[in-house]
């Protein structure tokens, strides 16, 4: 389809454009997350699905699980894989959770809707499996970067109970969104739209700052001060549409840009690292268990 380019939002958004370095970071994540997989106890390439990139690889918690974080990549629906963030999950794990890095298929092989459909796909899933990884499908998170932020939020706006049945009410605890695109229309003026193949009609149709959260839970968000403006303004647009419905917790992340940012939810004691373990309760003590007639639907008889 013909795309009318805007220089400003090419700009905007052309993240490695604003990343002059990125290859060399790149690099340095594919080295980083091969070693983590060598050391980390994992299952690889878990299918989910009958798409050609529709797997998973599953990274163990040493101890009891206490949480279940799903981790959708950015990508800018094009490029990168689950295992190029390998590198995220040690230190995630150690602190007590199961961390499950998806794929999904690209652009323009699959249109931007069947790219969501996929996501809540590998949830159901999890769900229905993560017993088989030591995990509790009723305390299952979801985090992502760039484009897997938005997955984040397409998750939030999900009728659950509507789309797919046998679910219990809760399917998601809490959301972590880091330096997201919630509103799609400016992307319908950039060079990348020649794969996306959105319309404005469309691309507003497909943006959850549109819609209204149908997920009541925690969602805690972040964008780097060195980003674009763009990428600035997304976050703050999804922050004012959608504060009267969910708490939200901002991270403030000053000095980094759009893949530095997402660096950090590696790094023991960062602040997007501390954003995450508090979401998921793990800077607590474990909850002792639960009177029999307390127990939610997805627990064992």
């Amino acid at each position: 389809m013909e795309t009318s380019i805007d220089p400003f939002f090419e700009r905007q958004y052309d993240v490695r454009r604003g990343v002059p370095d990125h290859s060399q970071i790149f690099a340095r994540w594919a080295e980083t997350s091969a070693h983590a997989r060598s050391i980390w106890p994992c299952a690889l390439d878990v299918r989910y699905g009958k798409g050609e990139k529709q797997a998973l690889d599953v990274f163990l918690s040493p101890g009891p699980s206490r949480a279940l974080l799903m981790y959708f990549h950015g990508s800018d629906w094009r490029s990168l894989d689950k295992s190029d963030f390998s590198f995220l999950a040690p230190a995630l794990a150690e602190a007590g959770a199961t961390v499950v890095m998806v794929n999904y298929d690209f652009v323009p092989k699959v249109t931007v809707a069947d790219i969501v459909a996929e996501a809540r796909e590998a949830v159901v899933w999890l769900l229905r499996n993560a017993g088989h990884y030591g995990a509790h499908p009723g305390k299952l998170f979801v985090a992502g970067h760039s484009m897997g932020a938005y997955l984040v939020a397409m998750l939030f706006v999900t009728d659950w109970n509507r789309v797919y049945s046998g679910l219990p009410p809760k399917v998601i605890k809490g959301g972590l969104a880091v330096s997201g695109i919630y509103d799609l229309a400016p992307l319908v003026e950039t060079s990348m739209n020649a794969d996306f193949r959105l319309t404005m009609d469309r691309a507003r149709a497909l943006s959850p700052v549109y819609m209204a959260p149908r997920v009541k839970a925690p969602l805690a968000v972040a964008v780097g001060s060195e980003e674009s403006s763009e990428f600035r303004l997304q976050t703050e647009l999804l922050v004012e549409r959608w504060k009267e419905s969910l708490q939200i917790e901002q991270v403030p992340m000053p000095g980094f840009h759009h893949l530095s940012i997402i660096e950090e939810l590696g790094r023991k004691g960062s602040a997007l690292h501390t954003a995450a373990i508090r979401l998921m309760g793990l800077d607590r003590e474990e909850e002792e268990e639960k009177p029999e007639e307390e127990k939610d639907e997805w627990e064992d008889d």
